[in-house]
C-alpha cells in the first residue's frame, strides 16, 4: 500500500493553494467540519480498506493497492 500526491502538479498547485485559503478544509467541500481536515476521514478509510484503490476526493492523494 502507498498514498502520493496526484502526478497532475498543476492539480496539486490548486488544492494545495485551495487548502491553504480554507485553512486546512478541503477546497472541494463547502463545509469546514473536522471531518473534512486534510487528510479527510473519508480518505483516511480508505486507506485503512486493503481493497480500495484510487484518488482521495479532491483528488489531491492517491491510494494505491500495492
Amino acid at each position: 500500500m502507498a498514498v502520493r500526491l496526484n502526478s497532475d502538479k498543476e492539480l496539486v498547485k490548486a488544492i494545495k493553494e485551495g487548502l491553504k485559503q480554507k485553512h486546512g478544509y478541503c477546497p472541494c467541500r463547502l463545509e469546514k467540519k473536522e471531518e473534512y481536515k486534510c487528510i479527510c476521514e473519508e480518505f483516511k478509510a480508505q486507506i485503512n480498506d486493503p481493497d480500495f484503490e484510487g484518488y482521495c476526493h479532491c483528488r489531491l492523494y492517491y491510494k494505491s493497492k500495492e
